[in-house]
């Protein structure tokens, strides 16, 4: 089988003094949906800074594409072809819908062009000489999504994309994950809510303490409902 895309083995990860992941290892193979679930505190998103180079001091094995990130800047890892799309989202308000997804460069072929990014995103469109903080919240997750799309990242983070968000647009939001997939994609996402991420993922990591503690494929998650129950207490 081939290599993976993504495989993190033994990843530990410090705020200051404080040791927040403990041991973490994952695989994602090129094409495929990956999700992190767990409670809130759990370490997904600092799984997910840990991967970019984003916390305080890291140890372990980071390997995409066969090459080894750990002890690299964030700088070289977003030019290596992994983007991440954070919670915050990060719009410019100052900016225009089309402004923002210009804004981030492009730091290797294969990426989508305004025309096809406004085709998979028609709201965008719509609002492209907008402000992005006058933005829906639903749009604002599709503008931050759509413009790390943009890059040529062959992997896309994306953290708790679904967070606050209406069903109608929670909906719409898995079917862009869908469509990005289909187009090529990789996607590592974090995500407390399994329900959504049974309609969208491969398989499913669950983490609890910075630890992952249990691995569920897809077509395994409706069997695995119990012990998914006691990790996220829904």
């Amino acid at each position: 089988m081939a290599e993976p895309l993504l495989k993190v083995e033994n990843l530990q990860a410090w705020y200051g003094e404080s040791h927040i992941l403990h041991g973490v290892g994952i695989e994602v193979r090129e094409g495929e949906v990956v999700t992190l679930l767990g409670r809130n505190g759990a370490g997904k998103t600092t799984t997910l800074r840990s991967i970019m180079g984003l916390v305080g001091k890291r140890s372990g094995s980071v390997r995409f594409e066969g090459q080894e990130l750990v002890g690299a800047r964030s700088d070289r890892i977003a030019r290596a072809g992994i983007a991440l799309c954070p919670e915050e989202r990060g719009i410019f308000a100052s900016l225009d819908v089309t402004e923002n997804l210009l804004l981030p460069p492009v730091v290797r072929p294969g990426g989508m062009d305004l025309d096809s990014i406004y085709t998979l995103f028609p709201n965008l469109k719509e609002r492209a000489r907008s402000p992005g903080t006058k933005l829906s919240g639903g749009e604002q997750q599709m503008l931050a999504i759509a413009r790390i799309l943009r890059t040529g990242a062959r992997l896309l983070m994306l953290d708790e994309p679904t967070e606050g968000l209406a069903p109608v647009i929670v909906q719409q939001i898995g079917r862009t994950i869908r469509e990005i997939k289909a187009r090529g994609f990789t996607v590592l996402l974090v995500e407390q809510n399994f329900r959504f991420a049974q309609t969208v993922a491969d398989r499913h990591y669950v983490m609890e303490h910075g630890q992952v503690v249990d691995a569920v494929s897809n077509e395994e998650l409706s069997g695995s409902l119990e012990r998914l129950h006691e990790y996220l207490g829904v």
